[in-house]
């Protein structure tokens, strides 16, 4: 239902929803040195409304930030630019916080696309933000056309966009700290009816499950072993009907002893080490990397004697040889 609400909320634009602070102070604060003296850019984040800008606001200095720059659109009202600067004390307090904000009007509507909003990208260092779910993979190929390191909210589903999964495979994005099982929380309207729970301030939220972090910067949990302690044994994993590979219903069970291609549950690249297996492929109905081929073409990759598995990402382990 959350997730129904979810896509409801993205298509009437007076259902906004935002990500909450506890989210993103949970995520954020794990990359503390990586976020020093870095201009950060919040690209989509309406800056009175947006946790994302508060946050970074309220701690500029805890960050060592060089500057903080919000940008949010909207079709109708006045767009504008907040920014915070490190050489910028407004109020002479001796620290950089919420109240010492520049605000100057946008052009246009402040569309992460249009072109005032695209020299703001070329300053920044690092984009935080929750993008539109509806233009995801518009987004991740601007982050991608200008070389930006960035931290992201996005969908599960969003993992099996070809253009998405590639990036996996390359080892060019990467889940963050926050376990895919964990869920995160969005702050709705007082309308809405249905609601998980009411933080501290009064705000309704709700909580979206396949909501998970993404991003190119440094995560060191990638660099964890997947613990393998069973062994290859046949009968246990059998192999796909129209691909050459072994199943495997969840990370736990990948073997230690197998040399060759696996198919994994999605859940996995939140474990991924690169260091420790390749990614080979991803299927479902046909492959995320190719899409639909001559030859596979009303085949379903992940079937098992006529039943489809849900996605798989086929991964070697690069530290057995066949």
């Amino acid at each position: 239902m959350a997730n129904t609400n979810l896509r409801n909320a993205n298509r009437a634009k007076k259902d906004e929803f935002y990500t909450s602070y506890a989210d993103i102070e949970r995520e954020c604060e794990k990359y503390r040195e990586q976020f020093v003296d870095k201009i950060i850019y919040c690209n989509c984040d309406d800056p009175v409304e947006s946790n994302f800008f508060k946050y970074f606001a309220n701690n500029f200095d805890f960050f060592k930030l060089k500057k903080i720059i919000a940008t949010h659109y909207h079709d109708s009202k006045p767009t504008y630019k907040l920014e915070i600067n490190k050489k910028l004390d407004l109020n002479s307090d001796g620290k950089i916080d919420i109240v010492d904000v520049e605000k100057t009007p946008l052009i246009g509507n402040g569309d992460f696309r249009n072109a005032e909003c695209i020299e703001l990208l070329k300053e920044a260092d690092i984009v935080v933000t929750n993008p539109p779910f509806s233009l995801f993979r518009e987004y991740m190929e601007q982050l991608m056309d200008y070389d930006k390191k960035f931290l992201i909210i996005g969908n599960t589903n969003s993992l099996t966009y070809k253009e998405i999964f590639k990036l996996f495979k390359e080892d060019n994005i990467r889940t963050g700290y926050t376990n895919f099982n964990t869920g995160m929380y969005f702050v709705v309207p007082d309308s809405w009816g249905k609601y998980h729970k009411i933080d501290d301030s009064g705000n309704k939220l709700v909580r979206v499950a396949s909501s998970c972090w993404l991003t190119n910067l440094e995560v060191s949990k990638h660099h964890d072993d997947v613990i393998l302690y069973r062994s290859y044994v046949a009968e246990d994993y059998p192999k796909y009907d129209n691909y050459d590979a072994i199943n495997i219903d969840k990370y736990t069970e990948i073997p230690q002893d197998y040399a060759g291609n696996m198919g994994v549950p999605i859940t996995f690249l939140d474990k991924y080490n690169p260091d420790q297996f390749e990614i080979i492929d991803g299927i479902g109905r046909y492959s995320m990397l190719t899409g639909p081929t001559a030859d596979t073409k009303g085949t379903y990759l992940t079937k098992i004697d006529g039943k489809p598995k849900y996605a798989r990402v086929i991964i070697r382990n690069k530290r057995i040889k066949e």
